[in-house]
């Protein structure tokens, strides 16, 4: 054999073994892997990346790694899409909310970088983070409460109070009237909530922050303070229960909470800059899964301890993935951020509007009965039924299917009331499309990564 011939072999053979040096890497790695098209569609994933995608998939075959995320990760295609330069990170530790992990037992977080290769492939990495996030979470709560005593208490835009059982202000220092402009007879006596713009007349926040602050050392959040001349300021306000010594434990029975508000505005624009950056969804604006988890986690902890009401409700787009398919993902696209524009325009500000998944879209109604609930979703079907949106041209009718389900007897957590509200969405669709159901006892609950769905 020449040696012309021998060349064109052995680069085959050398090209052979790099591959199977690729699978076996793959296989063996501690992290889930795999590799795409531009279009999602898996040519190599190794057996972890499979495993944490398997609870995603309710039923279907794992072919396309967007197909899979579509409903953790709805606009993960989108950014495929859109992301110009000809290789590079498009997405790096994206936290996906997984409803019920691999085990089964709650929610699951996974972390998901997705990187451009070339123009024609993709590769992604998965990873479970769920202890890592919890951990964070912990630390940045821990670190919250040193920068306060530390560097917040040598700041002169900080004020520190002792409050009663009630949250009602004990103690006055010159720091609170440099903050916020009151004196001592209009601060003494008088609950901490009047702080706040409105006031917070029944004292309910008020109250959940004291009994938060019992039950993990310390209570934190940031928003809106008001000084005394009506305007106001952007603070970070920490509430930490106060120890006594046996003398003060013996002369009360009440507790009491130490009180430190840190006027923080220049900071504001930048978090509020990282803050949508982490938890808004890219293509409509609206906040994404993981920030609809959030705040559903705390609702129903509030909820559960205050008895108070807290209502969800599901949307689905209907046929759209016949719109898809017909009119381009441009066109679905614009049919999407049309969705939201009218969901942002129907419901409260203290409502939270999320993308959930895909074409799913779902809303958080904390003080809202089912009925109140139900209303605000047919105001809001009726409204896309009859505004359609013009894409190219090309006017497209949006008509939206609902799940309503309320907190009550045998809702433990989000997923459960979820699950019930799946169930009533998937009612809706059984009846014809268009139409708001409220879930009822008489229903099958639905797991929602038991099964596919019927055809939108």
């Amino acid at each position: 054999m020449s040696a012309a011939a021998v060349a064109p072999q052995q680069d085959l053979e050398d090209e052979s073994l790099l591959h199977e040096a690729l699978l076996q890497f793959l296989y063996l790695a501690p992290i889930g892997l795999t590799q795409t098209s531009i279009d999602g569609e898996i040519s190599l994933i190794n057996p972890l990346c499979a495993e944490l995608l398997m609870p995603l998939l309710r039923g279907a075959e794992l072919n396309n790694l967007f197909d899979a995320l579509s409903s953790v990760a709805p606009d993960l295609a989108h950014r495929a899409r859109t992301y110009a330069p000809a290789h590079g990170k498009i997405c790096e530790g994206l936290e996906i909310h997984v409803s019920g992990g691999m085990d089964g037992k709650g929610a699951q977080i996974l972390g998901l970088t997705l990187l451009k290769l070339d123009d024609t492939r993709l590769m992604a990495v998965l990873d479970d983070i769920t202890q890592v996030v919890q951990r964070e979470r912990e630390l940045r709560h821990t670190q919250a409460w040193i920068q306060s005593i530390s560097t917040g208490l040598l700041d002169v835009s900080y004020a520190l109070m002792s409050l009663d059982a009630e949250g009602r202000v004990q103690g006055w220092n010159p720091g609170i009237r440099n903050l916020t402009g009151s004196e001592a007879e209009a601060t003494v006596g008088h609950s901490y909530a009047n702080f706040y713009p409105g006031g917070d007349t029944g004292g309910t926040r008020a109250a959940e922050r004291l009994q938060e602050a019992d039950r993990t050392g310390w209570s934190l959040e940031e928003g809106w303070v008001r000084r005394t001349d009506g305007e106001r300021f952007w603070a970070s306000c920490l509430i930490a229960p106060v120890s006594l010594d046996r003398a003060e434990a013996a002369s009360t029975a009440e507790r009491m909470y130490s009180l430190v508000i840190r006027d923080i505005s220049e900071h504001r624009e930048a978090n509020e800059a990282l803050r949508r950056s982490i938890w808004t969804d890219h293509l409509t604006g609206l906040a994404n899964r993981r920030a609809f988890f959030e705040a559903a986690g705390t609702a129903m902890q509030r909820c559960a301890r205050s008895r108070l009401l807290l209502s969800v409700v599901l949307f689905d787009a209907d046929r759209f993935k016949a719109v898809n398919d017909t009119h381009g993902h441009a066109a679905g696209d614009a049919a999407l951020r049309h969705l939201a524009a009218g969901l942002l325009a129907t419901f409260g500000p203290d409502d939270v509007v999320a993308r959930y998944g895909g074409e799913e879209f779902v809303v958080l109604m904390p003080g809202a009965t089912a009925q109140v609930a139900h209303a605000v979703a047919e105001r809001f079907r009726a409204h896309m039924a009859s505004h359609p949106v013009t894409v190219d041209g090309v006017s497209l009718r949006c008509t939206v299917s609902a799940g309503v389900a309320s907190a009550g007897k045998g809702v433990a957590d989000i997923d459960v009331l979820l699950q019930r509200a799946d169930t009533a969405l998937y009612a809706a669709k059984a009846v014809g499309r268009d139409q708001v159901v409220d879930w009822n006892e008489a229903m099958v609950l639905r797991g929602r990564a038991a099964a596919p769905r019927a055809p939108r």
